[in-house]
């Protein structure tokens, strides 16, 4: 509520005769008064007027500065210190992990390609195999067999790494597999199966490195696109039993390697991490023997592709 005598003069009035025009002579001492500031009783302009107000204190300067990051506490620097040395050393581990990952696979890979390479090279060798195909489905067993233990069981946390042990005995039956399925296509055939799945594996690798793209959220589309791989197989077999459609065998064998190169995309992301899944960087057994079976399959694939190409 306002009096009337509260109202401010008349224009007129107040241009004759200034009610505060010795006021805005003299401003106090400690205050240079600005454009329009100079009227007001006497005394409001003084330092204990001024400094009155909230927040303002006789030094000149306001006690607090209002900022965006008010009420959040100011981070401390031993905090933001330890902060880095978790994610560096997270960064590290993860590094660690992935070399191990890939110094297991390539030590697969390399016992692999030299069987193949002697069954291929070697007609003695090659004569046994076709021979014998007993040790062929023998070490079909073996290779499930082992499989499903490495991938089933945890890692024993032994002094002795048996997990290593079987991964070896893994590794030499598959790489039997391989040299008895390469023994029955021509030599031109397996080096280029060979030089193509190296080709692949290297754009897979950088491509996975490089993009933004998260492929490990596709887990259920790839076991959608693997059942329907085992059905068009189970078809496939079906049909070349009657000597139907000759070009089907080729066609499935394409399908294959497209869907195993899938397969190595997500496999490979679940190794490098800082995707919505991760492997643990306990679990390189697994990362090794995930990378290996893919490629092996890859291989095996476009062999199959390469073999009815040169046919």
């Amino acid at each position: 509520m306002r009096t009337k005598t509260d109202n401010p003069p008349p224009y007129e009035e107040a241009l004759h005769h200034p009610k505060c025009a010795n006021d805005a002579q003299q401003p106090p001492p400690s205050y240079s008064a600005g454009p329009g500031m100079g009227c007001g009783p006497p005394g409001y302009w003084s330092q204990a007027g001024m400094w009155a107000a909230p927040a303002f204190s006789p030094s000149g300067m306001p006690t607090t500065i209002p900022t965006l990051s008010a009420g959040l506490p100011a981070p401390n620097p031993g905090e933001m210190e330890d902060f880095l040395r978790t994610q560096w050393e997270s960064t590290s581990v993860r590094h660690a992990f992935i070399r191990k990952v890939y110094l297991i696979l390539a030590a697969q890979l390399t016992i692999t390609f030299s069987v193949v390479a002697v069954f291929t090279f070697v007609d003695s060798v090659r004569l046994f195999v076709v021979k014998y195909p007993g040790i062929y489905w023998a070490s079909f067993v073996v290779y499930f067999m082992v499989y499903c233990v490495l991938v089933c069981c945890k890692e024993p946390r032994r002094r002795f790494p048996w997990n290593l042990v079987l991964l070896g005995i893994f590794t030499i039956a598959l790489s039997y597999m391989c040299g008895t399925i390469s023994s029955y296509y021509d030599t031109k055939a397996v080096f280029l199966a060979m030089g193509i799945t190296a080709v692949v594996c290297v754009t897979v690798t950088a491509f996975c490195f490089q993009t933004k793209v998260d492929f490990t959220s596709c887990g259920g589309l790839l076991c959608v696109a693997a059942i329907l791989l085992m059905i068009i197989g189970i078809v496939t077999a079906v049909v070349l039993a009657f000597q139907y459609v000759p070009w089907l065998h080729m066609l499935y064998a394409a399908i294959g390697a497209i869907i195993y190169t899938l397969f190595l995309v997500y496999n490979t992301q679940l190794l490098i991490g800082n995707r919505e899944l991760a492997l643990s960087p306990e679990e390189y057994i697994y990362g090794a023997l995930s990378l290996y079976i893919d490629i092996v399959h890859i291989f095996l694939f476009l062999l199959q592709v390469s073999g009815a190409a040169t046919e």
